[in-house]
């Protein structure tokens, strides 16, 4: 019987600047000039990381799956056929490393549910270095993904959130659509306590990278404008 494939999560860069290709590690290069199966959130731009990553290999050769939310759901078994027939496959996310608060978790269980091997390869996240530069404790800590879209939902997702940060110490750790940003931080800050810490952590990687903890009242003075920036919030105490 034919050994079947390997599935590479590859992470991709945060977001282009004069040194992006030096922060991609070299795993990644050698990887994708052996592979020609994708499963990407973006084409165009899943293309653009690998022009940038070193691929050698014309995209002609190169095979691309889509999987975002217009995917229907029903066809994301015939994605990892390959690997069951014994080809190598990569998967990508938009932004950072793949299947965390990313679609390409669907496509790791499956592989794990066909006994497919899953090879993660290390690099960039930004739930991570938001983490590692807030300040907030590190040791215990939630990530929530993307809160919860009705406002009267999200603002008491807010309150369980920020009652077990000065309850317990936990960060917790969330994430909403770039458009959306301010919306969201507007809520914090009318909903969480005046002493309340808060870490924002903005364009992450990039030459406008932002990250500071402050509590409550001291960002009600000096509010900024995240309209569109990929942002990573943090709360605790």
């Amino acid at each position: 019987m034919k050994e079947k494939g390997t599935l590479y999560l590859i992470p991709t860069t945060l977001g282009d600047t004069a040194e992006t290709a030096d922060v991609i590690p070299i795993k990644v290069n050698q990887v994708i000039n052996t592979i020609d199966e994708y499963i990407v959130e973006n084409e165009k731009s899943a293309r653009h990381f690998l022009k940038i990553a070193g691929l050698k290999k014309s995209f002609q050769l190169l095979s691309f799956c889509v999987l975002n939310e217009h995917t229907d759901r029903k066809n994301i078994s015939e994605f990892i056929s390959p690997l069951i027939h014994g080809k190598n496959i990569v998967l990508l996310s938009e932004a950072g490393s793949p299947a965390i608060a990313d679609p390409g978790a669907e496509i790791v269980r499956l592989a794990h549910e066909k006994n497919i091997t899953v090879k993660p390869i290390g690099g960039m996240s930004s739930i991570s270095l938001a983490l590692m530069a807030s300040g907030l404790n590190g040791q215990q800590f939630v990530f929530h993904g993307y809160l919860p879209k009705e406002h009267s939902d999200r603002i008491k997702k807010i309150k369980e959130c920020e009652q077990n940060a000065l309850k317990k110490n936990y960060t917790h750790i969330f994430i909403e659509a770039p458009h959306k940003n301010n919306h969201l931080l507007e809520d914090l800050l009318n909903e969480c306590q005046q002493e309340t810490l808060l870490c924002i952590a903005s364009a992450l990687t990039s030459e406008n990278e932002f990250v500071k903890t402050k509590n409550i009242t001291a960002w009600k003075k000096s509010v900024p404008d995240l309209h569109k920036i990929p942002t990573v919030f943090l709360l605790g105490r």
